[in-house]
């Protein structure tokens, strides 16, 4: 049972850096992402989302004009 918990959180943890390193994300204050914990990475992911969100400073989208909406 261990070696399959230890796996499934190596496996997220290179999933998350993949994710980073696509952003060119490589280091935290000069620490290599391979460097931090799954709990770490998820937290600097999350961080990063929010801040590069394209939405981040606009409230939510809304249809204003619902007359072009496609009825069947």
């Amino acid at each position: 049972m261990g070696n399959i918990l230890r796996n499934a959180v190596e496996k997220k943890r290179r999933k998350i850096i993949e994710k980073l390193i696509a952003f060119d994300v490589y280091e935290k204050e000069d620490h290599f992402l391979y460097e931090f914990s799954l709990t770490e990475l998820e937290h600097e992911y999350r961080r990063f989302r929010a801040l590069n969100h394209p939405h981040t400073n606009f409230s939510s989208i809304h249809l204003t004009n619902k007359e072009n909406v496609i009825e069947e």
